[in-house]
């Protein structure tokens, strides 16, 4: 018997739009209301100066270990900008874009971060998880909650960030098999930030994509330009259309770069170049999205530094609150321990006296 090909159901594509050195695809280009552009502008640049001033903060011992997001957020503005009030977000630990962007307050990324369990207190009807620092498990969350939606025959889709690392965990694979078996509302965004720590992508896995990972469970995948916010937001509603359609999951990779460092206890001069993120930081997607913003008279080169004083401002009164709410539940550390059982087991209230000796010391 002669050999056969397999004639399989989908294929790998790469969408770029709007490009570093200004190419604009116009059979591609979107027609974004102009709302929903300066909506995008304002939340990556909002994201931006909010991860900065953390960085500040916890520089200044004011914040703890936290982990940066500068160069990665149109790769996460454009995708949730395509979920609907009523959709499930689902974040890792580098989402602080894209949870502001749902509504999540920036006092509670503080507070979570000052390392008050608080913080992480979301108003239940912003349908939005919070931030996983495991790697990879909250992919199976996402995955459960699409089988959720399905179930209850809701008109709902759940999206999921992880980054390309997290596709090296088993969590990744039984999310993927899941979903595709039970034809799940998922969209599973990988934020391609090449490097897992210290580790390059390429040495983690022999794919020349991520998104060709989606082949083996039956499901489209698409490699997109993570730094181009149209393109990000484009392949994301396509894929939440799917879902809301029926049709299923769906695999995003978003290419981008993290900028800056993996979390803020992370010296990345160790491992890689300065000339990489040189080259990186021409692709810096707020520039870009700026020079497409002037391009298309919407704004132009001097609403720019109004903007960010007034986002500042922004970010200063949410700063003013953590410090505050840091000052009121700092006597409340003991707290922690009601949450965790109904009745609370002896080797518990014996640390539990413990750290209560040690606080009045």
């Amino acid at each position: 018997m002669p050999r056969l090909k397999i004639n399989l159901l989908h294929e790998i594509e790469y969408l770029s739009i709007y490009d570093e050195n200004d190419n604009l695809d116009e059979e591609l280009e979107p027609k974004i209301p102009k709302e929903l552009l300066l909506k995008l502008h304002r939340s990556m640049l909002l994201g931006r100066l909010t991860d900065e001033r953390m960085l500040a903060l916890q520089r200044q011992g004011r914040l703890g270990t936290f982990a940066p997001i500068r160069g990665q957020e149109a790769s996460q503005i454009g995708p949730t900008a395509a979920l609907e009030s009523d959709d499930w977000m689902v974040p890792a630990f580098r989402e602080n874009a894209a949870l502001i962007m749902r509504g999540v307050p920036i006092e509670n990324l503080l507070l979570v971060y000052g390392g008050f369990y608080q913080g992480n207190e979301i108003n239940p009807n912003l349908k939005t998880l919070p931030s996983s620092i495991p790697v990879g498990t909250q992919i199976l969350h996402a995955a459960g909650l699409g089988y959720s939606i399905k179930y209850r025959k809701q008109d709902r889709v759940a999206m999921v960030f992880f980054g390309e690392g997290a596709t090296s965990e088993g969590d990744f694979h039984e999310a993927m098999n899941f979903a595709q078996v039970f034809k799940c509302p998922t969209i599973f965004v990988c934020q391609n930030n090449q490097w897992a720590i210290s580790l390059p992508r390429g040495a983690q896995t022999g794919s020349e994509t991520i998104a060709q990972k989606a082949l083996a469970y039956g499901m489209p995948g698409i490699q997109v330009d993570g730094n181009d916010v149209l393109a990000t937001y484009v392949a994301a509603k396509q894929a939440v259309d799917r879902a809301r359609a029926g049709e299923g999951p769906t695999l995003i990779e978003n290419v981008t770069y993290r900028m800056s460092l993996h979390t803020t206890s992370d010296d990345p001069k160790r491992y890689r170049s300065k000339e990489e993120v040189e080259r990186w930081e021409k692709c810096d997607p707020i520039t870009r999205m700026q020079k497409y913003l002037i391009r298309k008279g919407i704004l132009a080169e001097k609403d720019f530094p109004v903007m960010e004083e007034e986002l500042k401002g922004e970010i200063q009164r949410a700063v003013d609150v953590y410090e505050a709410k840091s000052t009121e539940l700092g006597n409340e550390y003991l707290t922690m321990f009601d949450h965790m059982y109904a009745e609370m087991p002896p080797y518990l209230k014996e640390q539990r006296d413990a750290l209560a000796s040690e606080l009045k010391e």
